[in-house]
Parts: C-alpha cells; structure tokens; sequence
C-alpha cells in the first residue's frame, strides 16, 4: 500500500505518520501546501491512499483537484462541519475528526482494505462534494424526542418544535403549544439529528423550524430578526455570517 499524507501542520502529520506505523501502514510521502501537493502528483506516480487535510496553510486542499486528475483514495482528516463530512464519505474512504482517535483511524484503514479501493481507482467529483456542502444529504432525520417531565417520559414530535434554543448551559425545546423542556443533548449535537429542510441555526444560540416563523424583519448590522408563532422567551436573531445561507434554506 503506497500512502500520502497531506497535512500543514507538522506535529499532526508526524503524529498521524506514527499511529500509522503501529499498524503497519508505510508512509511513503509527507506533503505541507496546496502548491506543494500539485508540484508532486505532477511529477509522481499517484499514491493508492491519501490522508488529506482540507484547509492548508496556502489555501483549500480542492485546488489540488482542480489542477490535477487523482485516482487515490481518501481518508479525509478534517474539522469540517458534519454536514461537510458527511458529503465527504459518500466519495471517499472515511473522515477523520481532528484530533484523531486510535480506534477511528485503524477503523478507517481496515474499511480500506476489505473494499480494496486500490484495485477500483475511485475518483473524487469534489464540485459534487462543494454542492452537497449547500445540500446536505438525503437521510433519516429524529422525527421525535422524548424529555422528563417530573416522573413521567413525554414525547415531542420535532414538527410540534419551533425551535431549539441555549440557556444557562441547558438545551431546550419550545414547542408549539408555548411549553419549553429540557432535553439532554447539545446544540452541537443536534446538527446530526435534525432535518436541514426544516430546522436551520440561525445563530449559537437558536435552531428555528421553517414552518413556525411568523414573520422577518430587517435588524442592525445587517441582520434578521425572526418572529415565531409562539416562542417568545428571548429575541431570535439571524448571525450576519449567517443571512446568506439563511436566504437560501428559505427558498
């Protein structure tokens, strides 16, 4: 198996070189920069397997693509969001989430020896991976949650929920009868779970489901205020590096 690491940071790479070795995997080239990276598929045999970071000290790891048709499989390491990671795995090997974990990383490398991708010279559309980015991937969303309510389980169905929101370290739910609860999960971890059509994070703070917004307005610093059919604990305002992509899960 010949491998490529592409990585700018030069502890992370050697680090990956040696959690590599204890698995028997032979790190045949260490390569820094986008510029550097196209200089060597010009002038190299393409590897079979490349673990590639995406954001380079001299720019994104895509222009390598663009200047150079690779045939290798990937192993991305990454600390994309999950929406770019999962557009990630559908034309590659697997992703890796910084800092990488021992048991993720002999994973990934096993899925790459039982397909033998080698053998089926698997090529990246990474114009398809920068549209899935926009589009996230068709696939099954939670489509209820269930939260304690004293010594009973109640079930939220996610369409009954306005929006989720932060407070005090707590995520909470705010449902369309007025009620707000508790839940035990993260916004962080609600990316995964929630369907993108519908619930889009407008900010740190806020998740707002498209089907319960009431109204739009115009906010300073060419930002959004967002008014729902029921919530109303605290002022719902769309981050201004947000109000583009904003614009587009509207229509």
């Amino acid at each position: 198996m010949n491998v490529l690491i592409i990585e700018d940071e030069k502890p992370a790479a050697r680090r990956l070189h040696r959690l590599l070795a204890e698995l028997d995997v032979t790190v045949s080239t260490m390569l820094h920069s986008v510029e550097e990276s196209i200089a060597w598929f010009s002038a190299n045999k393409h590897p079979d397997l490349i673990f590639l970071d995406i954001q380079l000290s001299d720019g994104l790891s895509f222009e390598i693509f663009e200047k150079v048709d690779v045939k290798s499989a990937i192993i991305f390491t990454t600390a994309y969001d999950e929406y770019a990671l999962q557009a990630f795995k559908l034309n590659s090997i697997d992703y890796l989430l910084k800092p990488i974990d021992d048991e993720e990383l002999e994973t990934a490398v096993k899925k790459y020896r039982e397909v033998n991708v080698s053998k089926r010279k698997i090529a990246v559309d990474f114009d398809d991976i920068k549209r899935l980015l926009v589009n996230p991937i068709e696939r099954d969303y939670k489509k209820r949650f269930t939260v304690k309510v004293g010594q009973h389980i109640k079930i939220l169905i996610a369409d009954e929920i306005e929006c989720f929101y932060s407070e005090n370290k707590g995520t909470y739910a705010a449902t369309s009868d007025g009620r707000n609860y508790l839940l035990d999960v993260t916004l962080e971890h609600l990316e995964t779970e929630l369907e993108p059509k519908t619930f889009f994070r407008v900010s740190r703070k806020y998740y707002v489901n498209i089907n319960c917004i009431k109204d739009i307005i115009s906010y300073t610093n060419s930002r959004l205020k967002i008014i729902l059919n029921k919530y109303n604990e605290g002022e719902i305002i769309v981050s201004r590096e947000k109000v583009k992509d904003f614009k587009l899960w509207l229509e």
